[in-house]
């Protein structure tokens, strides 16, 4: 029971009339200082609700009887010992308030009262009241008295034995003792709820001093000039002390402090000195490798728990409840174990609120705390200082120089606030005002970061007078428009379009129906308003605990009404079926946080400052400017840096983690179903009318886990399916852009204009990644390239679109791959499990039909949604010209960020995207274009380029049926592996051939050239394997080889070895191994696929054709997945040891205790975020998640994932590699490039160009020793410092992965060189 709280429970009986019945009469003045000032608001460490419960439990002690003797009897006893209580309690420097000024006040020897003189005058009447009659009473009131002295006693004891014992930890564990300020000191004044301390060796100790004068020079300034700042303030403030600028009366009062410093930082000192004194020792070193990467694992350790904190620190800001905020940052402060946690960002986000208001004050006092919790100001730090001095006009200027002084000793420069620090609205202009006081002449000098680029690129930098940057085809006030229409997109976070269902004739029973549901959303809104307003009441009150976080704050960041708005919008959007719980939580949770973080932009001010630099940039792009030789994150820098003043565009906002953003869309759930009802006769008269739930919370069973299911009524269905309404609600980050995307100029910035987006792509919640990338300095040419993507327009191919929708309209086409209507879906059967007529194998029969049925009807809903969204967007955006902004996967692979409608779905989207930049076919645009369509039918894939060509001449008179009568002709098309792209190829054609000129004729269609199993190409460059460098056509050849043929080719001499041995099974299978059934299987071997996986694709293939027998299909797939592993063993020996090589690696470093990690010959920085799965138990109200979490770094590395999972992910790296390198020279010769992984896309006539870039990047890639380099990171990386001893475990254990490190696979005789000159390595 803390000394406060003794004081407030005194308070509180004293309320009671208890000095009344005793006589006495106590003037407020002559009260106890310290329950004056919890009366007062002033600082405090209890809360509200606890205080009320003291007073329950007051009224509860105390019996309501008519008998005032006896009340009086065990008050009169309790307050002994509340008094004896606060006696012990008592500290040697006390607080008295009065009018809102802090002073310190001498606490008297003997302990009695508080108070700097008189003290309150209990007189010892107190006896002459107690009467002389009742033993019962007097044995109950002693019964009473025995257990709270037993309790005080208890304590006494317990104080009395850590006091003796203090002296010897002081000794033990300090070397300097820690004591007041010298004499000199200008002020004695320090934090509530702090005390200086000595943290760290003697170096840190001269600038903890330092800092701590230049935070009493703050506050002595202020507390002489801003009297009312300052009560203000302190009412805010809530702490266990308070300390101010000591009056010259207040002499004793350091002698006091020193004693008291002695005693209360010891127990915190003791155990965090070591770990704060060598954290401030090694900041200045440079570090080993092992040491970065515990560097890493311990950020991303404390990253969920660090970042929960600041992102409910930010979103009490946002929500204008600084109080919160700042009792919640105080209440971490306070636990030593919480305070850990801490940082310097954390104490910044208040300081920042403090500087807003020009209270001086309250910087100083969270100096101190940094001080106390040992922690260094940073550069944000002292830009909230100098912030909060500029907006001060009484700010004196040697306080401002005494800021900067700090600064400079502290390694920081003026010149590092400008250019490092994230502003917010005026900020910048408030330090720079600031600084101007005392350096008038003051200029920020901001320069480009020279981060030093890989040898690869690095004459792609220095050299450009060759470079041909390509322009857009708008001019620069088209472009600007374009901007706007944009911007007002993602301020409204949503959009609103037709479906194209809306084509439909509207029934009567249709619009009777709309209505309906119109009507109910309507009174829907109002009913979770009133509920969502009523539970928000419910959690502002009942925070118990400071320190606990709870979701009050992230209800508070929108408007009420645009929360119900998500919610209602995520009942339109629900499937029949019904949502995973935690699924929709998720979603629910992501929406919210894209809102709130569009209007931190808008409130930050960020809006006009984007307008204005995105308008100078369409100076690069438009066609209507002057060329320029310069790269657009070069461009956008550059503008950055000369619109230096207002807010920062990059790093303003703090990502949700992933915990936060469930429990919050749960929560909305759990809202939505407790209060979302209809009448159940809604549909049908004859029913009796009740009301019931739209919305079923239920559980399922997926695989052996017990899932939640959130799941519509029945009747909610119908409804919806009845209505076919004709709007789609999407949020706005689904749909392509209106204008070019922002260029990725760092980590946190790019792509969009105000919605949050990650530059790599990672598993929810997973840290390791961001904390790489922010260390990381030279990842200008990764970006480079994602901005390269992200700069192609595109638009739709209307005449192909129109085709397609009427198909889907009508009843759509599994052949087409064109999903069906739910009334084509397969009625699920329905009979009486209890009528005994049915055996028991019946009605197991006719149980599993039910379920085959439902399981085909959600999955017909789900492909028919799926092709619904992507077809009304490409609706929606057929007259528009678009952009896809790109980001990556944490093994560098590039994708569009809009989820639905892009080029890397299926062959029905990437049918209807077209360049939206058209050039002419040239020489030889017509022949790429044939032989484009022939590759697309899939035939011909092991003839040459001119028999490809002829074949294509052979057929062009089902081409021109095709584009001609695509649903009424011979519907040659159809046949096609990618029909739909085939269809819109004949039709280029035949525009091309029937135009006067084809060679003039503008082409807008993407042709492809695709590269041969490029996985396996790598490995074949890596281990300079002739043999597979020749299979997968990096040899030139006059016919390309096919190494999917070429494997089912010698997996059928096996067949027919084995079948004439007498194998059964091989002679089922003869005629039926085909290219077909291996292809998918030596495709992904090489991505790391088991003998498991490659069962199920053969299976799946098998099952496909439909002469092949059944029965036979299970003993089939496993006798060929073993041939096919076989042959690949015989086909490719290098490319199997290496993979073996980094399979082994991969394993004992997990084993030791690492996460595999590499960088990339570009630079980028890549972590396997693999751990043991643990599970964490989400608590709600509706039900208890159990969320699986794999990628904690606390966690020990997952060995299986890791060894099997490096290999795929190594050659993903360098595919990845290989593409980035191919856009950034494709762009600087003015090429149009896109690319789907290993599929690159360019205009008919810069095909050629393409493909000698493409080859020449391949082989400027693995001209590097790409094995060795990575054998020297991994050495480097998880073998240095090993253990002395010989005989030791860990030391055999380093030894063995240090000399398996160390041994490089060996490498073939093949000449890299020679895949310049091969036709077929892309083709």
């Amino acid at each position: 029971m803390s000394l406060l709280r003794v004081c407030a429970f005194a308070k509180c009986v004293s309320r009671r009339t208890l000095f009344d019945k005793c006589a006495v009469r106590v003037s407020p003045a002559d009260r106890c200082p310290l329950c004056v000032s919890t009366r007062d608001g002033g600082i405090r460490r209890i809360s509200e609700t606890p205080l009320r419960l003291q007073r329950r439990k007051v009224s509860f002690m105390i019996p309501k009887r008519d008998d005032a003797k006896k009340r009086v009897v065990e008050q009169s006893q309790l307050l002994d010992v509340l008094k004896a209580r606060i006696q012990q309690l008592q500290p040697d420097v006390v607080l008295d308030v009065h009018h809102a000024n802090v002073q310190f006040v001498k606490a008297p020897s003997s302990g009695r009262g508080v108070s700097s003189g008189k003290g309150p005058k209990v007189a010892p009447k107190e006896k002459t009241d107690i009467p002389k009659s009742g033993k019962t009473l007097k044995a109950a009131s002693k019964s009473k008295t025995s257990r709270w002295m037993e309790k005080l006693t208890r304590e006494k004891k317990n104080k009395l034995t850590k006091e003796e014992r203090l002296p010897q930890k002081i000794q033990k564990n300090v070397k300097e003792k820690p004591s007041g300020k010298s004499k000199g000191s200008k002020s004695g004044s320090a934090l509530p709820g702090t005390s200086h301390k000595v943290i760290s060796s003697a170096a840190p100790l001269v600038k903890g001093r330092a800092r701590t004068k230049l935070s009493d020079e703050i506050r002595a300034a202020v507390s002489s000039t801003e009297v009312g700042t300052t009560a203000a303030a302190a009412t805010v403030h809530k702490g266990p002390k308070g300390k101010q600028k000591a009056s010259k009366k207040q002499g004793p009062v350091k002698e006091g402090k020193r004693q008291t410093e002695a005693k209360e930082p010891a127990e915190e000192m003791e155990k965090s000195l070591d770990q704060q004194g060598s954290r401030w020792t090694l900041s200045s070193n440079p570090q080993r490798p092992e040491e970065e990467e515990e560097d890493v694992e311990v950020a991303a350790a404390c990253g969920d728990v660090q970042l929960s904190i600041r992102s409910y620190l930010e979103a009490c800001v946002f929500a204008g409840d600084v109080e919160r905020a700042h009792s919640f940052l105080l209440s971490q402060h306070r636990v030593r174990s919480r305070r850990k946690l801490l940082n310097t960002d954390f104490y910044n986000i208040m300081m920042r609120v403090w500087a807003k208001k020009g209270t001086l004050n309250q910087i100083g006092r969270i100096f101190i705390l940094l001080e106390e919790a040992g922690l260094k100001p940073n550069l944000g730090s002292y830009c909230t200082a100098l912030e909060c001095m500029g907006r001060n006009p009484g700010c004196q200027p040697k306080l401002i120089t005494r800021c900067l002084r700090q600064m400079e000793e502290d390694g920081l420069s003026a010149d590092d606030l400008f250019s490092q620090c994230v502003f917010r609205q005026d900020e910048r202009d408030m330090v720079l005002k600031a600084v101007h006081l005392v350096q008038p002449d003051y200029k920020p000098r901001l320069h480009a970061s020279a981060a030093q680029c890989p040898s690869l690129v690095q004459e792609f930098y220095t050299q450009r007078a060759d470079h041909q940057y390509p322009k857009l085809d708008f001019t620069q006030e088209e472009l600007q428009e374009r901007f706007r229409q944009q911007l007002r997109l993602e301020e409204d976070c949503t959009v609103t379009i037709d479906s194209v269902e809306a084509a439909k004739p509207v029934t009567d029973h249709m619009a009777k129906m709309r209505k309906l549901l119109a009507d109910h959303r309507a009174q829907w809104q109002k009913i979770l308003l009133q509920a969502l307003r009523e539970s928000k009441m419910i959690l502002a009150n009942t925070n118990t605990k400071d320190y606990r976080l709870n979701l009050y704050p992230y209800l508070c960041v929108l408007e009420d009404r645009e929360y119900v708005d998500i919610m209602i919008q995520s009942v339109a959007s629900l499937p029949p079926s019904g949502e995973s719980l935690k699924i929709l939580g998720r979603d629910l949770g992501h929406r919210v946080y894209t809102k709130y973080c569009v209007q931190q932009k808008q409130q930050n001010q960020v809006v006009e400052k984007l307008r204005n630099i995105y308008n100078a940039y369409t100076d690069l792009l438009a066609k209507d400017t002057k060329e320029c030789i310069v790269l657009p994150s070069e461009y956008w820098g550059r503008l950055e840096r000369e619109q230096s003043s207002g807010p920062s565009l990059q790093g303003g906002e703090t990502h949700w983690p992933y915990i936060v953003s469930v429990e919050l869309g749960i929560y909305m759930v759990d809202m939505m179903v407790k209060n979302l009802k209809m009448n159940s006769d809604v549909l049908n008269p004859a029913f009796e009318r009740k009301l019931i739930p739209i919305l079923y919370h239920m559980y399922t069973f997926r695989n052996t886990r017990q899932v939640g299911f959130i799941k519509p009524h029945p009747i909610l269905i119908q409804m919806q399916q009845d209505a076919m309404e004709s709007k789609l609600t999407f949020d706005s980050y689904v749909m392509p852009m209106l204008c070019p995307p922002v260029p990725w100029t760092s980590v946190k910035f790019g792509a969009y204009l105000l919605t949050p987006s990650k530059l790599m792509r990672t598993v929810e919640g997973a840290t390791q990644h961001e904390v790489l990338l922010e260390k990381c300095q030279n990842l200008l040419p990764v970006l480079d390239s994602l901005n390269q993507l992200g700069n192609c327009a595109w638009s739709i191919n209307k005449p192909l679109l129109d085709i397609i929708i009427s198909i889907f309209n009508d009843r759509g086409s599994d052949k087409l791959d064109i999903p069906p209507p739910l009334s084509e879906a397969p009625k699920i059967p329905h009979f009486n499990a209890q009528d005994p007529a049915y055996t028991s194998a019946e009605k197991a029969h006719m149980k599993r039909d039910v379920i085959n049925a439902k399981k085909k009807c959600s999955e017909m809903h789900s492909l028919r949604m799926d092709a619904l969204y992507k077809l009304s967007i490409a609706n929606h955006m057929r007259d528009e010209i678009f952009w896809f902004p790109h980001n990556m996967d944490f093994r560098g692979r590039t994708y569009p960020c809009p989820p639905y409608f892009n080029h890397l779905g299926s062959d029905v989207t990437r049918a209807l995207l077209l360049f939206a930049e058209g050039k002419p076919l040239g020489p030889k645009g017509l022949d790429w274009l044939k032989i484009h369509l022939v590759n697309l039918t899939g035939l011909k894939k092991r003839s040459s380029l001119e028999g490809r060509l002829e074949y294509a001449n052979s057929i062009m008179e089902d081409v021109l049926d095709s584009a001609d009568n695509p649903l009424n002709g011979n519907k040659w098309w159809m046949n096609a592996d990618e029909p739909w792209q085939a269809l819109g190829c004949c039709m280029e054609i035949a525009n091309a051939v029937r135009s006067p000129d084809p060679t003039n004729f503008i082409s807008n269609f993407p042709v492809h050239q695709d590269g041969s199993c490029n996985g396996l190409q790598h490995y074949a460059a890596l281990g300079r394997d002739v043999i597979g460098a020749t299979s997968v056509n990096l040899m030139p050849c006059e016919m390309p080889q096919d190494v999917y043929s070429g494997v089912a080719q010698q997996v059928e001499e096996f067949r027919v070895r084995d079948a004439q041995s007498g194998m059964k099974i091989a002679q089922v299978l003869e005629g039926f191994i085909s290219r077909k059934v291996v292809k998918q299987t030596v495709m992904t071997v090489v991505y790391g696929v088991t003998r498991y996986g490659g069962r199920l694709q053969i299976e799946k293939r098998l099952k496909e054709i439909e002469d092949f027998p059944k029965e036979h299909v299970w003993d089939a797939s496993h006798y060929l997945v073993r041939m096919v592993f076989s042959g690949l063993k015989e086909m490719f020996t290098g490319t199997r040891e290496i993979q073996d090589w980094l399979t082994d690696c991969a394993r004992l470093i997990s084993k030791s205790g690492h996460t595999v990690e590499w960088v990339t010959p570009l630079g980028l920085p890549i972590i396997q975020p693999y751990h043991r799965t643990r599970n964490q138990v989400l608590k709600s109200t509706i039900q208890l998640i159990n969320l699986q979490i794999s990628h904690d770094a606390k966690e020990r590395p997952d060995t299986v994932k890791q060894k099997n999972a490096f290999p795929p992910n190594f050659i993903h790296s360098l595919d990845s590699t290989h593409m980035m390198l191919t856009a950034l020279h494709c762009y600087s010769a003015g090429l149009t490039f896109v690319s789907v992984h290993d599929c690159y896309w360019t205009h008919a006539l810069t095909v050629d160009t393409m493909n000698k870039i493409c080859r020449e990047q391949f082989v400027a890639l693995h001209s590097q020793p790409i094995l060795r380099e990575l054998s020297d990171f991994l050495l480097q990386k998880y073998c240095t410092g090993l253990p002395a001893e010989a005989k030791n475990k860990k030391y055999q254990e380093y030894r063995r992965l240090m000399l398996l490190l160390a041994k490089v696979p060996q490498t073939g005789d093949f000449d890299l060189q020679r895949v310049k000159e091969s036709t077929y390595f892309f083709s």
